[in-house]
C-alpha cells in the first residue's frame, strides 16, 4: 500500500442513466456514484464521465490518477482515439487500470488486448454463481469460495482475450454457460484487472462483495513507482574491444 491513499479515477460513460428510467431507478446518481461509493472510506476517488471535455480524462486529470475504473456499453465509439492514447500511455508508465462488465468492447481494452474481446451474451435475469478459483490472489482477499448474484446479464465462453497473466474468477449461470470473469494482465509497468459482472439494469455494484472486489483491485493494480524504461539507441556500459 502506498504512504499515501490511492487516487482512483472512476470512469462511466454515463448514458444509460440519462435515457432509461429502469436504469435510472437503479442507479440514480450514476453507476459511477456507486461505485465511488463503495471505494471512498479507503481510497481518494474522483469521478469522470464522456461528455465532459476531452471525454472527462484529461492529461491533468490522469495526472492524478493512480488507478483508473473504467465502465462502459453503448457509446464505445464516442471515446476520441487521443483520450484512448493518453490512457494506453499512462497504463504502460504504471497507472492500474480496472475494466468493468462491457467494457471489454471498450477501445482501451481492446487496445491493450490486441483481440476483438468478443463473447456470447444474454440477458434473462439469471442467477450468477462467480468462483474464486486463486484463493490465494489480494484481490479475492476476504472472499469466500463464491460469490452469488440473484439476477445479472449472462456472458459466456468463448472470450476473445489473450491468455490471463492469472485466472482469479469464474463464473457459472443459470443457463449452463462458464466465464473468465476476473482475468489479470499486465502491459509495460501497468496491471489491468477484468470483472465481468455490473449489467446496468441490476444492482450489483451496491453487493458488499463485488464492491470488495473492486476495492482490492484498486490496491493490487496501484503504481509501484518504478522507473519507465529507457528505449533507444544505447551507450555502452563498457569499453568495446576494438572501438575508442
Amino acid at each position: 500500500m502506498m504512504a499515501n491513499k490511492i487516487r482512483v479515477t472512476v470512469w462511466n460513460e454515463y448514458r444509460h442513466e440519462k435515457e432509461s428510467d429502469i436504469v435510472r431507478g437503479v442507479y440514480p446518481q450514476g453507476i459511477h456514484s456507486a461505485i465511488k461509493e463503495g471505494l471512498d472510506n479507503e481510497y481518494t476517488v474522483q469521478v469522470a464521465t464522456l461528455d465532459e471535455p476531452e471525454n472527462g480524462l484529461s492529461e491533468a486529470k490522469l495526472n492524478e490518477t493512480d488507478v483508473l475504473i473504467w465502465w462502459g456499453h453503448k457509446a464505445h465509439g464516442d471515446v476520441s482515439d487521443d483520450t484512448v492514447q493518453r490512457v494506453y500511455d499512462r497504463v504502460l508508465k504504471g497507472m492500474g487500470l480496472i475494466v468493468l462488465h462491457s467494457g471489454h468492447f471498450s477501445k482501451i481494452f481492446k487496445k491493450l488486448m490486441g483481440t476483438s474481446c468478443d463473447l456470447k451474451w444474454r440477458e434473462a435475469d439469471e442467477k450468477e454463481r462467480i468462483w474464486v478459483v486463486a484463493p490465494g490472489h489480494p484481490i479475492v482477499a476476504g472472499i469466500g469460495e463464491y460469490i452469488e448474484l440473484p439476477e445479472e446479464e449472462m456472458y459466456g465462453e468463448h472470450f476473445d482475450i489473450p491468455q490471463p497473466d492469472e485466472l482469479v474468477m469464474v463464473s457459472w449461470f443459470e443457463g449452463g454457460e462458464v466465464f473468465r470473469s476476473g482475468c489479470t494482465y499486465t502491459r509495460g509497468l501497468g496491471k489491468i484487472f477484468y470483472f465481468r459482472p455490473g449489467h446496468e439494469t441490476y444492482p450489483t455494484y451496491y453487493n458488499t462483495e463485488i464492491r470488495k472486489v473492486i476495492s482490492n483491485a484498486v490496491a493490487w493494480s496501484a503504481p509501484n513507482h518504478r522507473e519507465y524504461p529507457k528505449y533507444g539507441n544505447a551507450v555502452p556500459l563498457e569499453s568495446i574491444k576494438g572501438r575508442s
